[in-house]
């Protein structure tokens, strides 16, 4: 019975480790190489410093995602209600044109950035800021910490929540 309890306690502490949330980018995601729209390239670490002292929104998302253009009203609806946040767009679309389109159909307000990865989700960038899913949503506070690292379209509520509580 003891072991059971004890397996039980290890599979526990396990679980709500792999769910806690980071409070800081590893080296590798900042060190990430994006693209901007004027195709020049720039490192996530500059994106976050060109940002310093604000609250920041970054979205991880794709022009053929179907789940990140069912979350657009509803990201929309956050700039309308937190116009004081910055919002940083960071695309997986697996080329510049098919990003850049995307960006105009969907009207996005925002800083945008494209990961020109081959790999996509599952290239370097991706696996530094552990990227499992998108639309994915990070809330970085104006000392630039992590307040929300890990958001997906479901969350929106944690998400004004968090924004609420930055004011």
């Amino acid at each position: 019975m003891k072991k059971i309890v004890i397996l039980f306690a290890v599979i526990m502490a396990t679980i709500s480790c792999s769910n806690a949330q980071q409070k800081e980018f590893s080296k590798d995601a900042l060190q990430g190489k994006l693209t901007t729209v004027e195709n020049k390239e720039i490192t996530f670490k500059e994106v976050l410093e060109k940002h310093k002292g604000k609250t920041v929104v970054v979205e991880i998302w794709a022009g053929w995602c179907g789940d990140c253009a069912k979350a657009m009203p509803k990201v929309k609806e956050l700039q309308a209600n937190n116009p004081d946040v910055v919002y940083v767009f960071i695309s997986m679309d697996k080329a510049f044109d098919k990003w850049t389109s995307a960006i105009a159909k969907h009207e996005l307000k925002g800083d945008h950035y494209w990961v020109n990865d081959e790999k996509g989700m599952k290239g370097s960038f991706g696996k530094s800021i552990d990227l499992d899913w998108i639309p994915r949503y990070i809330v970085i506070n104006k000392k630039g910490e992590i307040e929300l690292y890990r958001a997906i379209e479901t969350d929106f509520d944690k998400i004004n929540t968090t924004l609420k509580t930055l004011k």
